[in-house]
């Protein structure tokens, strides 16, 4: 599956499990409305997990095309706030 489908269903299960979670806080309190809520919550986490890595993901393939196009070798390996200028002290 390309990574804009894992994206988007990733935020298709992100709402489908929202509005779980909000049908269960609607109901009364009992068990089995805690297991649901629970359970939805769960997969709420895991969808917003899921849909941050394939955001990242995204963003990293993105860099490689722009570091391609900038006839790059490699990205620095030393984080960015070490390029930046030194102040004078």
């Amino acid at each position: 599956m390309a990574l804009p489908k894992h994206v988007d269903d990733a935020a298709d299960r992100l709402h489908e499990a929202f509005a779980r979670i909000e049908d269960a806080r609607a109901r009364p309190t009992s068990p089995e409305s805690l297991r649901e809520w629970l359970s939805a919550l769960t997969d709420y986490a895991q969808a917003l997990m899921d849909l941050h890595e394939f955001t990242n993901e995204s963003v990293h393939e993105k860099l490689h095309v722009l570091a391609g196009l900038l006839n790059m070798k490699s990205f620095p390996e030393e984080p960015l706030r070490d390029l930046e200028p030194r102040q004078p002290r």
